[in-house]
């Protein structure tokens, strides 16, 4: 795996897997406004669709999540001089108070008045403000364990911590000198 440099600052990375075109980050945002991969992927969830959300619309669910992305990619990407990730990126268990080594991280767009986003990106935690994204999904169940999909994205983020451990990154000073040796 590589690490490609989303924002100048040195606070937003993707992992580039072996074998894969792009960044998470590039793919999970062509993904999330593919209307033919959408349309297949809210046939083959419906009813998770229905039954955690209430939607039963394929139609409405597509233009949702592309609203949405382009909103969570809007506040990701944001770089005005007060731009904080950490605003946006939160633990990915909901009851972690604290901050950990190289934490597991999600970010989703700001509440809607329509419904909760489903739209989720994943991300290890460097510092405080520094992320790396290892994916992302459309999370329509209550946890993640449930479906193979967002299962795999919980592989992907272990996997990512793990090679990041076994480099000795504790911080993005030990990051930056592996994306050196990388790149």
């Amino acid at each position: 795996m590589t690490f490609d440099k989303i924002l100048e600052n040195n606070t937003l990375w993707a992992v580039r897997y072996d074998g894969d075109s792009d960044n998470s980050f590039s793919m999970i945002f062509n993904q999330w406004n593919d209307i033919n991969w959408l349309w297949e992927f809210f046939t083959n969830n419906n009813k998770d669709l229905e039954s955690y959300f209430k939607i039963t619309d394929l139609n409405q669910a597509i233009y949702d999540t592309i609203t949405d992305s382009d909103e969570l990619e809007c506040l990701i990407l944001d770089i005005s001089p007060d731009a904080n990730l950490d605003r946006h990126f939160r633990p990915l268990e909901n009851n972690r108070t604290i901050d950990m080594r190289l934490g597991k991280e999600k970010a989703r767009p700001e509440q809607q008045s329509r419904h909760a986003s489903w739209l989720r990106l994943y991300a290890i935690k460097l510092e405080p403000g520094c992320y790396v994204i290892t994916g992302g999904a459309i999370k329509l169940t209550r946890t993640m364990e449930e479906r193979e999909h967002t299962l795999k994205e919980l592989s992907k983020m272990e996997q990512v911590r793990n090679y990041l451990i076994e480099q000795g990154v504790v911080d993005v000073a030990g990051f930056e000198e592996i994306t050196n040796e990388t790149i």
